[in-house]
């Protein structure tokens, strides 16, 4: 019997979760889940005579230690901070760990002890990035197998509300971790256009956003998203003059998001004015406003930087977050992220029976024989409610069936690896079809 492990049972894993349940009979596993919190390990789990779920704090490195070295594969939903902990411990017992999260600095220098030990660290084997990467793969693999040569690249992803589900003026709702919402963009943007490279700051990240047209959908904003070029020799694209990755919005959220920033709301340092007395909103807006930009207050931040055709818009969205509100702020507030993080998951979060979607965009241009052509693949996902969410399954389902892929031989891999090469990515969006996951 394979024994699978997954850390972390938050909202992004609940998707992989019920696959590996519901095909533990099958396959012959058994999962074990470990979270901090074990009254909510235990509801994933949900009873299943083929899972468990223990009580773990990822810092106890005994415990922690002892559940992998128990365990055949190990997939880990923890924040990206606490990968690195859970690493090493599989590098040390030679067991092949999953991951949704980008491949960061300290996983590269596993890389050489893990091609000497054929052990397989795949990451980025999520959504987003994930899907992104395969779906990608498969049609750039397809236009230079018909001899073409791509001119241009454009990946879009977002995370958004349901039409049916969305009945605020942000036009978005809460289906993931609401910290990194906040701090979106805070790296900047690097990426390549019309043979030009750009490095984008984010102060700059969401002014005049560009549009894409979904089918069914209609106009959705981009932002640049993280550093592009990184990829650029992982896809083989070297001869694209144009390669860029963004994350997909309402364009209504984008106008707004730009003067959160502006208004130096999504501060992360501890805010002076927050430490020994209870601000209110209204307080905390204002002053933080007014210690971070050339602006008194809100009216005068609206006067000297919103233009005159977007204040209305932009005050009734700020006005919907309670930004304006007398209330006071929750005491574990010390930045003003942390304040903006409660006002979003305050008002944004999904109710029990919204739904929210999934909506993934590719652009190519090539050259074929010396004639111009263009191909677009999109994908749109829809959640049940707000566990069973779009996000959830699209996270979770890659890393399940990727973990199948690995225990019963499909995927040979091994190495440090993300979802690029065929042998990987055939048959994991072979089998996302079946669930509904599958490009137009």
């Amino acid at each position: 019997m394979n024994q699978i492990l997954v850390f972390g049972a938050g909202k992004s894993a609940t998707g992989l979760i019920n696959y590996l349940l519901a095909n533990a009979e099958d396959e012959n596993w058994k999962l074990t889940l470990a979270d901090a919190n074990l009254k909510l390990a235990l509801e994933k789990i949900n009873n299943s005579p083929f899972g468990s779920a223990v009580s773990l704090d990822i810092t106890d490195e005994s415990k922690r230690r002892y559940y992998i070295s128990n365990s055949d594969i190990v997939i880990s939903m923890l924040p990206p901070a606490l990968h690195s902990k859970v690493a090493r411990d599989c590098l040390q017992f030679s067991k092949h760990l999953l991951t949704a999260s980008y491949v960061d600095d300290e996983m590269k220098g596993m890389e050489a002890e893990l091609e000497r030990q054929q052990v397989l660290f795949l990451c980025e084997m999520g959504l987003d990035p994930g899907i992104d990467h395969m779906s990608a793969m498969k049609l750039i693999d397809y236009i230079k197998s018909k001899g073409g040569k791509i001119i241009s690249f454009k990946s879009h992803c977002g995370g958004l509300v349901a039409p049916e589900s969305d009945d605020n003026p942000w036009h978005y709702k809460i289906s993931w971790n609401s910290r990194n919402i906040v701090l979106a963009g805070k790296a900047g943007a690097v990426y390549k256009k019309h043979g030009e490279i750009f490095n984008q700051s984010y102060s700059s990240l969401f002014d005049k956003n560009e549009k894409v047209n979904i089918p069914g959908l209609g106009e959705l904003a981009y932002y640049p998203n993280r550093d592009s070029l990184s990829y650029v020799p992982l896809y083989s694209l070297e001869s694209a003059s144009t390669f860029l990755r963004t994350t997909l919005r309402d364009p209504d959220f984008c106008t707004a998001w730009n003067y959160v920033i502006k208004a130096c709301l999504t501060e992360e340092g501890v805010n002076n004015h927050l430490a020994g007395k209870e601000s209110s909103f209204r307080e905390w807006l204002d002053e933080s406003i007014a210690s971070g930009t050339g602006a008194f207050n809100f009216e005068d931040f609206m006067a000297k930087y919103v233009s005159v055709d977007e204040r209305a818009k932009v005050k009734e969205m700020f006005g919907y977050l309670g930004l304006f509100d007398e209330t006071k702020i929750p005491a574990h507030a010390k930045s003003s992220a942390d304040v903006l993080q409660f006002a979003m998951e305050n008002k944004l979060s999904l109710l029990p029976n919204d739904k929210d979607m999934i909506v993934m965009l590719h652009e190519f241009e090539y050259d074929v024989k010396g004639r111009r052509a263009a191909i677009n693949s999109y994908l749109i996902v829809k959640g049940e409610n707000s566990v069973n969410t779009a996000m959830a399954k699209t996270v979770g389902l890659p890393l399940g069936i990727a973990a199948k892929l690995i225990l019963d031989g499909t995927i040979l891999s091994r190495g440090l690896r993300i979802p690029v090469e065929k042998d990987i990515y055939e048959p994991v969006l072979n089998e996302l079809e079946k669930f509904d996951i599958k490009f137009q």
